[in-house]
């Protein structure tokens, strides 16, 4: 193979496709020997070993997806991204963005040989290879294995509330895959992993709900429904969604958080969503994430005041019977 021939293989369309990544089998099977791949592969050489048998195209950074890819390339043609690899991908919150991924972690058949973990990339296998979930033309795990991979990264029971949490609010899985895929993987048992899924298993949407719920058990109030669908009793019209309900109170609990209400449309959805309960007649209890982190205990006695006022007052205790007019 010519020089010419081989500066063109950053134009083939398998290079193209792969991100200018091709492996040491692809490169010999278009007609590259492995000494022209070592001899350009050198310190100051026009490509690069990314990984073993891998070979990035040029000399440059290699971006974040490049290394996702290598990572796929390098861990075989059934290998899935997982863990924050995948969630990254989605644009999680709770998941690093892909540039500040100190590893991508790949789930590869347990049945035969295969890539061990090297340099960034943690290979785990598995006897529960699930489907194919592509993202952005890259192999991905659905979310709910991706989201179960993830937690032994996880240190504490905010962060795996969090990323619990966003899966279900974004829609991506309902918690009850979510806790059937966690069953399965085995995760459920570190005590801070079963906190977090006793919230997601109460209805619990996020981590300032969940702070809240823990508030509400801490000061032994009622516990309410969390993130129910109300309707209107006679219509059966959708009213609203708020974070938390006391049903036999009618009460209702928002928590306002500049995270989620910063942009219009969702201040906009917020208002409406209390006007429609004030006009069925449904106090709203309206706290902050700044009450429930720093003052905790008045936010628990403006729950209980509202519970009580919400109830209306006690009945009047019964009075002694009058007596008959001139005495009995």
């Amino acid at each position: 193979m010519n020089a010419t021939s081989v500066r063109a293989l950053a134009r083939h369309p398998l290079a193209l496709t792969q991100d200018q990544l091709l492996t040491r089998e692809q490169l010999m099977e278009l007609g590259c020997a492995n000494s022209t791949t070592n001899h350009r592969c050198r310190r100051d050489g026009p490509w690069q070993r990314l990984l073993p048998r891998v070979h990035l195209l040029h000399s440059g950074t290699p971006t974040p997806r490049q290394r996702m890819r290598a990572a796929l390339l390098y861990a075989g043609e059934h290998a899935l991204l997982t863990g924050h690899a995948a969630l990254s991908l989605h644009n999680f919150r709770a998941a690093p963005r892909p540039e500040r991924l100190r590893w991508v972690d790949v789930l590869v058949p347990y049945e035969g040989a295969g890539a061990r973990g090297t340099s960034y990339v943690k290979v785990h296998r598995t006897r529960r290879l699930p489907e194919n979930h592509p993202m952005a033309g890259l192999r991905c795990a659905p979310i709910a294995r991706a989201v179960a991979d993830a937690i032994p990264g996880l240190v504490c029971e905010r962060d795996v509330t969090a990323v619990l949490a966003e899966a279900v609010q974004r829609g991506y899985c309902t918690p009850e895959e979510l806790l059937a895929e966690l069953a399965a993987s085995r995760r459920r048992h570190a005590p801070y992993v079963a906190r977090s899924t006793d919230h997601l298993a109460a209805g619990v949407h996020s981590v300032l709900e969940a702070d809240a719920r823990t508030l509400i058990h801490a000061s032994a109030l009622p516990e309410p429904l969390w993130n129910p669908n109300l309707h209107d009793p006679l219509t059966g019209a959708f009213l609203a969604r708020p974070d938390a309900y006391w049903p036999a109170e009618g009460l209702a609990l928002e928590i306002d958080s500049r995270e989620y209400h910063l942009d219009p449309s969702s201040w906009r959805r917020t208002l409406s969503q209390r006007n429609r309960l004030a006009a069925a007649g449904l106090p709203v209890l309206a706290v902050t994430a700044e009450d429930l982190r720093g003052r905790g205990e008045g936010v628990a006695g403006e729950i209980r005041g509202a519970l009580a006022e919400a109830r209306g007052p006690p009945p009047p205790p019964p009075h002694p019977p009058t007596p008959p007019p001139g005495g009995a």
